[in-house]
């Protein structure tokens, strides 16, 4: 198995059962995103090495406006999609397995975790692994804390309150906050009349509970 056959299983959705080729070849990966995260979070780096050391984690350049506060830690690296002005703050982890894709100015605040993999309930089957991609829309800002679930969409200009455990899709341009996260109100724009063109016709679905 190679790189792309591996992320290529992963992306389908496919089970990694607990011994498989698959699970090996993860195993190795770890490795490398293990040593890579060891030496961004065990001396000062500047910014331009960091993004160099992103791009390594990653193995695909990093876009501009790219910034981080170690330490940070992954266990994989090779699924981590960035868009334009990211800034991740210091103490996040991303379980990028089953793919985390950022937006353009996605804000990541202290300690978040994305986790993109369940394990099997049955526990004849508890280390077979099922990834989930996690998708972060543009403008989005996770506060402290927070954690979002395997399979997440966190839609455009929402945020994700501090502390939250997002276990399902946020619309765009909401708060969605508690355990387990619930949008809890709308966000107020300054120009309503580009609302259509900002979120898309999702803002019209959000339902308060």
């Amino acid at each position: 198995m190679d790189m792309q056959g591996y992320l290529d299983h992963l992306n389908a959705g496919r089970t990694v059962v607990g011994g498989s080729e698959e699970h090996r070849f993860m195993h190795g990966v770890s490795q490398e995103a293990i040593r890579i995260c060891m030496e961004v979070n065990n001396r000062y780096h500047t910014p331009e090495e960091l993004r160099g050391l992103m791009a390594e984690l990653t193995g695909r350049p990093v876009p501009e406006g790219f910034a981080l506060f170690p330490p940070f830690n992954s266990d994989c690296g090779k699924n981590i999609h960035l868009g334009r002005d990211v800034f991740i703050n210091a103490g996040c982890k991303f379980q990028d397995q089953g793919g985390i894709y950022l937006g353009d100015r996605v804000l990541v605040g202290q300690n978040v975790v994305l986790a993109t993999l369940n394990h099997g309930m049955d526990p004849a089957h508890r280390a077979d692994l099922y990834p989930a991609p996690i998708r972060i829309g543009d403008d989005v800002w996770i506060e402290a804390n927070a954690t979002v679930l395997p399979g997440v969409t966190v839609g455009d200009g929402a945020v994700v309150a501090a502390g939250a455990v997002v276990t399902r899709d946020v619309p765009p341009l909401t708060v969605a906050g508690g355990v387990p996260a619930r949008v809890i109100k709308r966000i107020e724009v300054e120009n309503p009349k580009d609302l259509a063109a900002t979120v898309g016709s999702g803002f019209v679905d959000i339902r308060f509970e």
